[in-house]
């Protein structure tokens, strides 16, 4: 595989790319085209305009932010402890998450699938069943989550972390449907390659090759962001208005706000889908007219309920 062409700043996505096609079991070879040829050097292109865009909406929106959401408690002492909160609230958080995108999961289907009893080969009737596909991706999902959050709280950079391990999360989320045969492993690597858009919104995501500038971006403003509550609620809604994948941006984009809070010491926070409503609403509201407060607010609250022991989403 040549990676020259990935340029300045893109290295990391082709690593993604390769680092997925060897997980699925593709004999993947680097070369160097331009090996044992002169070296030129070209100046430094101009900055690409989403680029711009998107360093312009975080500095605009970070202090709104900062004065809506409950200050950081700070990184956990006890990381098995608070990886153990973060274990049983899995449950909750896929029933949540998973129904938040018109699945039709029970909390007895997610429970049935952690135990193993959900069989995708061998039962013909599972194989079939896109839910409990769903479901089985998002526990497989969750689980590398997990491996994420025990880097984070150890104490490496949470951006750092992120932009090494989204793709596994991201393969994890849709392993079972490649498995199956619904998608073919190549559909997973890198990001998408066709414009995609949003039911019921104004919002449009950036085109695909908008994307390649943006990702590198939104990583590298992780990593230099001091406040866990802006790299939670920016870092969600900047993923979700990318949209870098064709399906499962909106799960991916929650598992980017959790593991963000897990880095400033606040808990796992679960949207309920009873606000599913209102959560839309703030994203669109962030999305097209740029004003966070909304998305800020309704954040805030649900991780301040968390933080007091009374956490809104329930099963």
């Amino acid at each position: 595989m040549d990676k020259s062409g990935f340029g300045s700043g893109k290295e990391r996505i082709a690593d993604t790319i390769v680092s997925t096609m060897k997980g699925a079991g593709y004999d993947v070879r680097e070369n160097d085209p331009f090996e044992g040829q002169q070296n030129i050097v070209l100046p430094q292109r101009a900055r690409s305009p989403y680029e711009a865009r998107i360093r312009l909406m975080w500095a605009q929106m970070r202090e709104q932010i900062l004065a809506n959401f409950p200050v950081a408690p700070g990184l956990s002492d006890n990381i098995d402890a608070y990886m153990n909160t973060v274990d049983k609230i899995f449950v909750t958080d896929a029933y949540h998450s998973l129904s938040i995108e018109k699945y039709k999961v029970t909390p007895e289907l997610i429970e049935r699938v952690r135990a193993g009893s959900w069989n995708l080969a061998n039962n013909e009737e599972d194989r079939k069943q896109r839910d409990a596909m769903a479901a089985k991706g998002y526990l497989d999902a969750f689980k590398s989550v997990e491996n994420s959050l025990r880097r984070i709280l150890a104490g490496e950079n949470a951006g750092t972390v992120v932009d090494q391990d989204h793709g596994d999360w991201y393969l994890k989320l849709f392993g079972p449907s490649v498995t199956s045969g619904i998608l073919n492993a190549a559909d997973l690597a890198g990001y998408r390659n066709h414009q995609v858009y949003i039911g019921n919104s104004m919002h449009t995501p950036l085109n695909r090759d908008a994307v390649r500038d943006a990702m590198p971006v939104l990583f590298e403003l992780l990593e230099a962001e001091p406040e866990a509550a802006v790299r939670a609620v920016l870092g969600h809604f900047i993923f979700v208005f990318i949209h870098p994948y064709m399906d499962g941006n909106g799960r991916m984009g929650r598992f980017l706000m959790n593991a963000m809070l897990a880095s400033g010491g606040y808990p796992w926070t679960v949207i309920p889908v009873e606000q599913r409503e209102r959560y839309m609403q703030a994203l669109e509201d962030a999305s097209v007219r740029q004003n966070i407060i909304p998305f800020a607010t309704f954040l805030g609250y649900l991780v301040d309920q968390s933080i007091k022991g009374r956490p809104v989403a329930t099963i």
